[in-house]
Order: structure tokens, then C-alpha cells, then sequence
């Protein structure tokens, strides 16, 4: 399984902004769905959302619709998730996922077969 890398996370003030990145291994070629998950302390991995290049249609969850946004650059090896006007309940470690589509938005975190490390993010004054 390939290791996905992440960076971008950090300490951001409620209201602020981040860009997380996950940059996809060159020799993987068959992951069209990439994905961001998070989990907080004491919590289940939850999807934030996941970017599906079968069909361009990108998938997020309703606690950051509007305010969170993925894209990808135009060597489609790196993805991003760019985080607007952040919470505190925003807070946790970031990780991005790929397999081969995102499943209409509802691909399990069991079914995406390669993972970042994970990437913490801290919303707080």
C-alpha cells in the first residue's frame, strides 16, 4: 500500500484559515478518489470529504460544507484541503485517504486502501 504525505497543519485561530496538502506517490496511478478524514480525541474517524476524478464530483460532509474545499494540481499528485473560517470543533488530527473512486461520496474509511500519517490541527485564541 502506498504512504500517502501529508503536511500544512498547525495552530489557527477560530476564524482563520489553513491548506493541508497530501501529495500521492507518482507510481500509483489507479487512485481517482483521494480523500480527507479526521478524528478528534476520543472520537471515530470521521470524512470530510473525498475529490473523485471518475467523474469530477467532489463529496463533503455537512459539518464543513461551505467552509472547507479540496482541489488537486494539474500533475494530479498533489491534493489540498483548503480550511476557511475554522472552529474549534475543527480540531483534530487530518489525514488523507485514496482508492480508486470515493464511492458517491460514501466510501468507508475501511475501504480506502492507502493512508497518510496524519497531520494535527489545532483550533484555538
Amino acid at each position: 500500500q502506498a504512504q500517502l504525505v501529508e503536511s500544512g497543519g498547525g495552530l489557527v485561530q477560530p476564524g482563520g484559515s489553513l491548506r493541508l496538502s497530501c501529495v500521492i506517490p507518482g507510481f500509483t496511478y489507479n487512485y481517482y478518489g483521494v480523500a480527507w478524514f479526521r478524528q478528534a480525541p476520543g472520537k471515530e474517524r470521521e470524512r470530510v470529504g473525498c475529490f473523485d476524478s471518475n467523474d469530477g464530483l467532489t463529496y463533503y460532509a455537512a459539518s464543513v460544507a461551505g467552509r472547507f474545499a479540496i482541489s488537486r494540481d494539474s500533475a494530479k499528485t498533489t491534493y489540498y484541503l483548503q480550511m476557511h473560517g475554522v472552529k474549534p470543533e475543527d480540531t483534530a488530527v487530518y489525514y488523507c485517504a485514496a482508492d480508486v473512486d470515493c464511492g458517491g461520496g460514501n466510501r468507508r474509511v475501511i475501504d480506502f486502501g492507502a493512508w497518510g500519517q496524519g497531520t494535527q490541527v489545532t483550533v484555538s485564541s
